[in-house]
């Protein structure tokens, strides 16, 4: 039996985009309807939350002292310390209804990150992708709710959701020039597991996916498209999942408590909290982005 923990007891409304700081040791989360960027410190097992004034969506390690998020409309340079934000690009400020998503960094450093429309319409959000010369390029449109990426252990792979297909889809990837090609459906969630949303991958190539409205993570293997386990999570919205830790064998596990009735919420006293699962297999690393 994997052991699965409730490490931060937070019950926030919407937990999000988790991302490992190897240097100092702790997970980097969001509460994107709560505008705070979470710290998680693995050493004091304490955790503290920086307030930002729009929705944030996902954040990664960056140099010392400082992580990269996005916000609704672009990608800034965040001090954890003093909570001063810079802002290195901006994207579709004119699409109020529109915000950021989910988004992560390729292995090589480029930051990508999806838009979604916040009433959730169908087919309003658009993929990017950052260099670390602060050029921004639009990698796909017409998406829905833009979420889990992940690249391969050799770098030959790109997996990415969008969560109303209930699908994840493969495209070759070419590390040198972050471009994608040859698009293949390789994971179908089935509808009485509720949608995918964030993920990971492991070492062995195998993803590891959150179900929203599913109350639990899954481990795909990619290439036989086959189910290999299910982790139950005593949350029904889990969202994303990062894995973090000195051996890179802790799996941290994002939740949300929002839309969830009072009657739901008395059964799941700990939606809205950070999970770890320690697992048996070693993940991937975060990547960082730094600017060149």
């Amino acid at each position: 039996m994997r052991e699965l923990s409730l490490v931060v007891d937070a019950k926030v409304a919407l937990g999000e985009g988790p991302s490992w700081d190897s240097a100092r040791q702790c997970v980097y989360w969001v509460d994107i309807l709560g505008k705070n960027l979470h710290i998680y410190d693995l050493k004091t097992q304490t955790d503290r939350a920086v307030s930002v004034p729009e929705y944030i969506t996902s954040v990664v390690p960056s140099t010392p002292g400082e992580v990269i998020v996005t916000l609704q409309h672009g990608f800034y340079r965040l001090d954890i310390q003093t909570g001063r934000l810079e802002v290195i690009r901006t994207v579709e400020e004119d699409m109020e209804g529109n915000r950021f998503n989910d988004g992560k960094c390729d292995p090589a450093g480029r930051l990508w990150a999806g838009t979604m429309a916040i009433d959730e319409t169908r087919f309003q959000g658009n993929l990017y992708r950052m260099g670390r010369d602060k050029s921004v390029v639009k990698m796909m449109s017409g998406v829905s709710i833009s979420n889990g990426l992940a690249w391969s252990p050799d770098a030959t792979v790109m997996y990415y959701v969008d969560t109303p297909t209930r699908e994840v889809v493969a495209y070759d990837y070419q590390l040198d020039s972050g471009s994608l090609e040859n698009p293949r459906v390789v994971v179908r969630i089935p509808e009485d597991a509720g949608f995918p949303d964030g993920m990971t991958i492991d070492a062995e190539g195998m993803l590891w996916v959150a179900h929203w409205g599913g109350g639990r993570i899954s481990r795909w293997d990619p290439v036989e498209g086959k189910l290999l386990e299910e982790v139950p999570i005593p949350a029904s919205r889990v969202t994303s999942c990062v894995f973090a830790g000195e051996n890179l064998n802790e799996l941290y596990i994002t939740t949300a408590r929002n839309g969830l009735d009072e009657e739901t919420l008395r059964q799941e006293p700990d939606a809205g909290g950070l999970f770890r699962l320690i697992t048996d297999v070693k993940g991937s690393p975060t990547v960082r982005f730094e600017l060149g």
